[in-house]
């Protein structure tokens, strides 16, 4: 329900400005400013997006975690969708998404929404897994089990008592 209110919302909110800037400046200098806007965003998603890239691959070749610089690449790409989009309203939004001090904000709050909303659980293929939400004290594992048959044709590995 909240993004079909955002779906009619923006658009009334964009032909209401519209109106408003190109009543106070005139029709031709109105488009001006829409097209300045989506040339300066462009520069600018391509600035920040480079940088962004460049992060990603110096965090993967240390061995950091990739996640920040994939979440602000993510942003990154939503202001340029913004600023690409013709008005006033949606290129507001998108430069304000450019700067970092508004995109590390909007991160730690959708990281707070995220981490109140889900229950993550780390596993790892090369050890024992744990499932915190049954701490019980014990740690699933994998096993084999083998028949007395098999401890015949195999022979004696050293794990079992000889009989």
């Amino acid at each position: 329900m909240p993004l079909l209110i955002l779906f009619i919302a923006i658009p009334v909110i964009e032909i209401g400005l519209f109106i408003q800037v190109g009543g106070w400046l005139g029709l031709w200098p109105t488009l001006a400013i829409v097209i300045l806007t989506a040339v300066i965003g462009t520069y600018l998603l391509r600035l920040q997006g480079m940088a962004a890239l460049a992060r990603l691959q110096n965090n993967l070749q240390t061995g950091q975690s990739p996640m920040d610089p994939i979440v602000n690449g993510a942003m990154i790409l939503v202001a340029g969708v913004l600023l690409l989009t013709p008005g006033f309203f949606t290129d507001t939004v998108g430069l304000l998404m450019l700067t970092p001090p508004v995109r590390a904000m909007l991160i730690r709050w959708g990281a707070a929404k995220f981490v109140n909303r889900s229950t993550v659980i780390f596993t790892s293929s090369s050890g024992p897994r744990h499932d915190p939400r049954r701490d019980n004290g014990a740690v699933e594992g994998d096993f084999v089990v083998l028949d007395d048959d098999d401890t015949q044709t195999r022979g004696n590995s050293g794990w079992t008592k000889p009989d």
